[in-house]
């Protein structure tokens, strides 16, 4: 077996690089030079949900696993692309999204929610971002699902002066299922070949809620 094509679906993590609403922004700045020093070392400094991130369900569970602790297993595996590339700011994946692709989910996937809404990133629109129905979630768990990607900031509606929301529900469902939810995915238009290897390993960074990822999809051939 070969590999045949690798997927980039990660974000860039710089001065540019997006934040929830109040998380810190990334700071990237030369420690050392070549000129000075005679190698290059870059200081990094930045929050753990920066750019594509994986949450543990830490994150929200503070009895659960920290990313450090979650089995490997978990970030890695079998891709089921959801498409929700209908939806408008705000929508809701609802169960009818997952239908179409529902024989082929089943214990170890994992779920990637694809809304288009990656498009957005680095403006004001990206924060309308649709979201995962609460009902939805529940029936993916239901059904062995323990790894959910979006390519948008929140996998929960994102709150802001004009839409209160009501809380994470999905966060929460899925950190009480031991699960994992990878966000601001991108280039899902991209896996254009069936039965795609998702990696989302994350850094293991001790004790912390989530981290950073490069996340890819992985075409295997003979």
């Amino acid at each position: 077996m070969r590999i045949i094509k690798v997927v980039d679906l990660s974000v860039v993590v710089g001065a540019g690089t997006q934040v929830y609403p109040g998380d810190p922004e990334p700071r990237l700045t030369p420690h050392s030079t070549v000129e000075r020093d005679g190698f290059n070392l870059l200081s990094v400094e930045m929050g753990s949900q920066t750019g594509t991130h994986v949450d543990a369900p830490y994150h929200f569970d503070e009895s659960t696993e920290r990313i450090d602790e979650v089995p490997l297993e978990r970030f890695v595996g079998r891709g089921v692309i959801v498409d929700a590339t209908d939806l408008g700011p705000r929508g809701v994946i609802t169960w009818a999204h997952v239908e179409p692709v529902a024989d082929s989910i089943e214990p170890g996937c994992i779920v990637l929610l694809h809304t288009g809404w990656s498009r957005h990133y680095g403006t004001a629109a990206y924060f309308d971002n649709p979201y995962l129905d609460a009902g939805a979630c529940r029936e993916l768990l239901a059904r062995g699902v323990r790894t959910f990607g979006i390519d948008a900031i929140n996998i929960d509606e994102t709150p802001d002066s004009e839409h209160p929301g009501i809380g994470f529900p999905v966060h929460h469902l899925i950190a009480d299922a031991g699960g994992i939810i990878c966000e601001n995915l991108t280039g899902l238009t991209a896996i254009d070949f069936a039965q795609p290897q998702i990696s989302l390993l994350p850094i293991a960074l001790e004790a912390a809620d989530g981290a950073p990822v490069r996340a890819v999809a992985i075409q295997f051939g003979e």
